[in-house]
């Protein structure tokens, strides 16, 4: 164990951060699918792969050149966008058969130090790896349906449509239940023997700091006695 800062490091760990890596290559093999004609295309995506320029070469082989079949490999960290690209395809093409494999594949990791020692080349270390691939073949033809790994191919959607047939723009959110349904069935049933209390409207409440007028009663003339006050002014 190697300790750094307090804290003890692993040897192997320690001896790595003096290394850094300057190339990675992966073991050639041949696609795992039988009677494939010579020319077919092979995306082979990585991981530092963009999916829009990997789809724009696809579907320009698929529809402006007439390919029949294409194939997506990727191993390790780019095996999820390799089946990505795959449902990209399915989703604007439609009627495509299917059919995956997987494996593992070697890759090969060339480790270079940085301690660069005083006579000699710099010290290299070279590590192999298995990491899990996969390879998928898409096909306008009919495939074997009972080989191994076949699916077979899924209606095409139009664009702004999702998987369940309905277009983006007119979702709805549905209708929340009623109040009666939230409540437990005790509640319910004694929600409904007892009456709901009559609701009296309120009287709107005067403003702070306002003062009430009131308008007196008009008297006329002839209304007037002699005594000179008025009947209503007495009662």
């Amino acid at each position: 164990m190697a300790a750094e800062g307090g804290r003890a490091k692993p040897l192997a760990q320690s001896r790595m951060e003096n290394f850094r890596k300057v190339r990675t290559s992966e073991e050639e093999m041949p696609l795992p699918f039988p009677d494939l004609p010579p020319d077919v295309v092979e995306m082979k995506v990585k991981e530092g792969s963009k999916i829009r320029n990997l789809m724009n070469f696809a579907m320009a082989q698929m529809e402006l050149k007439g390919r029949r079949q294409i194939v997506f490999s990727g191993c390790g960290r780019a095996v999820t966008k390799t089946i990505t690209c795959v449902e990209i395809m399915k989703r604007k093409l439609g009627g495509l058969h299917q059919v995956t494999k997987v494996r593992y594949k070697t890759v090969l990791e060339v480790w270079e130090s940085q301690d660069q020692p005083a006579h000699g080349p710099a010290q290299n270390l070279t590590v192999h790896k298995n990491v899990p691939s996969i390879c998928i073949l898409l096909s306008r033809d009919p495939l074997d349906p009972n080989q191994t790994g076949y699916q077979p191919p899924e209606p095409r959607h139009e664009a702004g449509e999702d998987t369940l047939g309905c277009s983006s723009k007119g979702l709805k959110r549905p209708l929340p239940p009623p109040c009666e349904e939230l409540l437990p069935k005790k509640l319910q049933g004694h929600c409904d023997h007892q009456p709901h209390p009559a609701v009296t409207p309120r009287e709107p409440e005067q403003p702070r700091g306002s003062w009430t007028t009131t308008t007196a009663p008009r008297c006329n003339a002839s209304s007037i006695r002699r005594d000179g006050f008025a009947p209503s002014l007495l009662e």
